[in-house]
């Protein structure tokens, strides 16, 4: 076990780099400058240069830029809020997305492992046809639908929850916004659930347990669920970095100030450090979850753990 998260330990590293490498040489290729200003002259342009270490050779900024970023330190907001140091920007923003995007998967996750295994369970019945329904919806009304639908139901009509985002009132304004972004998650894995829960219910080895006198809880739970895990966890996995890095339009409709609506800011003013500090924040989110995603692969079904050891 040591050695196969060894490996996935060190590939993860290097993936990181590679993908610092990639931002860095985007951030050299964009168009324009983040000193716009037609009121600047060459002169005040070539100061600003000189002050956030611009004018220096490509190679000494590549080796900086590395170890800043590789230590937190993303620098300061050009355009957005001059001066100010990004880590702060971000650090207040970046736990309110978490947050909801964190209620969000758990959410959907939930809600839909039950509607997948209901589903499953009951193949070809009233139940089936009941939590197929739902899925469906919610993989094809957008999430800034249930917002709205959410929002007026709930926050102006009966007033149960906040319609507007509130730090006095954090968890109770993260409801509304959590259940409007856990919709498409949870139709994903209710969907996924079904269909591999019945594949392996179908299956030789699922036959071999029952007549062994395997049923009931022991054998759903103990022998289908766990071999049904990892395509599910497989589809959950880049769902969490997306829901925990903010969606815009639903940030926009509960006005969260979360980190989606400093990205399109920070792009809309050429804020190139603030972008380029998300979207490694946003990497390196995404790595580290496929790094336990790996983890539990090998956790769940030792031979994927063997298969990779050996290879």
């Amino acid at each position: 076990m040591k050695k196969y998260i060894g490996k996935r330990v060190l590939t993860s590293i290097f993936t990181l780099l590679v993908i610092l490498l990639v931002l860095f040489i985007l951030m050299q290729l964009m168009p324009g400058s983040p000193f716009n200003d037609e009121k600047l002259n060459d002169t005040q342009r070539a100061t600003l240069y000189a002050k956030y270490g611009l004018d220096q050779p490509v190679v000494v900024q590549f080796f900086k830029y590395v170890k800043n970023m590789l230590t937190g330190d993303f620098g300061v907001s050009y355009n957005i809020s001059k001066n100010t140091p990004i880590s702060q920007l971000i650090a207040t923003r970046l736990p309110i997305s978490i947050r909801i995007g964190g209620m969000a998967v758990g959410l959907g996750a939930l809600v839909g492992l039950v509607l997948g295994l209901i589903a499953a369970l009951n193949h070809d019945t009233i139940w089936d046809t009941i939590c197929t329904i739902i899925s469906v919806i919610g993989v094809s009304v957008p999430s800034y639908v249930f917002a709205l639908i959410l929002s007026y139901q709930f926050g102006f009509k009966l007033k149960w929850f906040p319609m507007l985002y509130s730090a006095k009132q954090a968890m109770a304004s993260s409801w509304l916004p959590s259940i409007s972004l856990s919709m498409f998650t949870m139709a994903t894995i209710a969907r996924f659930t079904r269909t591999e829960m019945m594949e392996v219910l179908d299956s030789d080895y699922m036959l071999l347990a029952e007549s062994k006198g395997l049923s009931g809880r022991k054998l759903i739970f103990s022998h289908a669920l766990r071999n049904a895990l990892i395509p599910i966890i497989t589809v959950l996995a880049p769902l969490i970095v997306d829901l925990m890095t903010g969606s815009l339009v639903v940030e926009k409709i509960f006005a969260i100030p979360g980190v989606g609506s400093l990205l399109v800011n920070a792009i809309q003013s050429n804020d190139y450090n603030v972008v380029i500090s998300l979207a490694f924040i946003y990497s390196a989110m995404y790595i580290a979850i496929m790094l336990v995603v790996d983890i539990l692969y090998g956790v769940i079904d030792p031979r994927i753990r063997l298969a990779k050891e050996g290879s």
